[in-house]
C-alpha cells in the first residue's frame, strides 16, 4: 500500500506477500487501493467507458488541457496517433487549435485521427527523403505552436522539438521509452531562442478533481469515448488482447472480468486494422 509499504494480499499456501501492480491492480477480480487512488464519477458513465479515463484518454486530453493549455487558432503536430496521440489530437480540437498534424507511420491511422480531429496526416515514409520536422516546418510557415510526442522515441522527441517554432514552441513527451533510457540531443541555443521542453506524467491531471470532469464532458457529448474501443474480450482472452496491443491492431481492449463473450459482448475487430 502506498502509504505505509505493507499489502493486504498474501499466498494461501505459503503467506507471501502480494504487491499492488503500479497502485491499481486492475486485472484482479478484487483488490484493495489506497483511497488517493479511488475518483467518484457520475454513476450515468458505463464502466467500459468509465475506465477509459484511468489512463490513455485522460493522458492524452489532459497534456492538451493542462501541460500545454493549447490556445485556439493555434498549430499542433501529434508524434504517434495511438490511443494517447488521437486523445491529444481530440484535446487540441476541444480546446479550440486551428490546424492539429498527426504523424504515423500507418495510413489507416488517417481516418481514425480525422475523427479525432487529425487536418493533416504524415507518413514518415512518405515524405520524399525529408525529414518530419522539415516538412512541418514548411506546412505551418515556421513549425508548429505545440508538438507532443506520445511514442516512446527519444529520436521522436527530439525530431518533434525540431518541429516547433521559434520563439514560442513548446514539445510535451508523453511517450514511455522502453528499456535503456537514452538523453535527448538537444541544441541549447535551440532552447536560447524560445522553445521549450516539458514532460507530462498522466497528462498534468489531478484525479480526484479533473476525471469527474472528463466525465460530464463525455456524458456532455463533448468528449469521445466509444471510439476508442476497438475490442471488448473476457479476462481469459487477456493474453490475446496484449498481442492484439503490441501488433498495433488494438487501440483499446475492454476486459470483463466475468466473460465477454458470455454475456454477449463480441469484439470489435473490424473497427480498426492496422499492420
Amino acid at each position: 500500500m502506498p502509504r505505509d509499504g505493507t499489502t493486504r494480499f498474501s499466498l494461501a499456501a505459503t503467506g507471501e506477500p502480494i504487491h499492488s501492480f503500479i497502485s491499481v491492480s486492475s486485472f484482479t477480480e478484487y483488490t484493495v487501493v489506497d483511497v488517493s487512488r479511488v475518483v467518484r464519477i457520475e454513476q450515468a458513465v458505463p464502466p467500459e467507458m468509465a475506465c477509459l479515463l484511468s489512463c490513455g484518454v485522460s493522458t492524452g486530453v489532459g497534456a492538451a488541457w493542462k501541460v500545454a493549455a493549447v490556445e485556439p487558432g493555434s498549430s499542433v503536430a501529434v508524434f504517434g496517433l495511438g490511443t494517447v496521440g488521437l486523445a491529444v489530437a481530440q484535446g487540441c480540437r476541444m480546446r479550440g487549435a486551428k490546424r492539429i498534424i498527426g504523424v504515423d507511420l500507418s495510413p489507416e491511422k488517417r481516418e481514425i485521427g480525422k475523427r479525432m480531429g487529425i487536418t493533416d496526416f504524415i507518413n514518415p515514409d512518405d515524405t520524399g527523403g525529408k525529414t518530419v520536422s522539415e516538412v512541418i516546418m514548411e506546412m505551418t510557415g515556421g513549425g508548429a505552436d505545440y508538438c507532443f510526442e506520445c511514442i516512446g522515441s527519444t529520436s521522436v522527441m527530439a525530431e518533434a522539438f525540431k518541429s516547433s517554432r521559434t520563439g514560442w514552441g513548446k514539445t510535451i513527451v508523453l511517450g514511455v521509452s522502453g528499456g535503456a533510457v537514452a538523453p535527448i540531443s538537444i541544441p541549447s541555443h535551440d532552447l536560447l531562442r524560445g522553445r521549450s521542453v516539458v514532460g507530462s506524467l498522466f497528462g498534468g491531471l489531478k484525479p480526484k478533481s479533473d476525471i469527474p470532469i472528463l466525465a460530464q464532458k463525455y456524458l456532455d457529448k463533448e468528449l469521445e469515448l466509444e471510439e476508442f474501443v476497438t475490442h471488448e474480450m473476457g479476462f481469459d482472452e487477456i493474453n490475446r488482447a496484449f498481442e492484439l496491443l503490441a501488433q498495433g491492431k488494438c487501440l483499446r481492449c475492454i476486459i470483463w472480468m466475468d466473460g465477454a463473450k458470455e454475456n454477449g459482448m463480441k469484439p470489435k475487430e473490424n473497427r480498426l486494422t492496422t499492420d
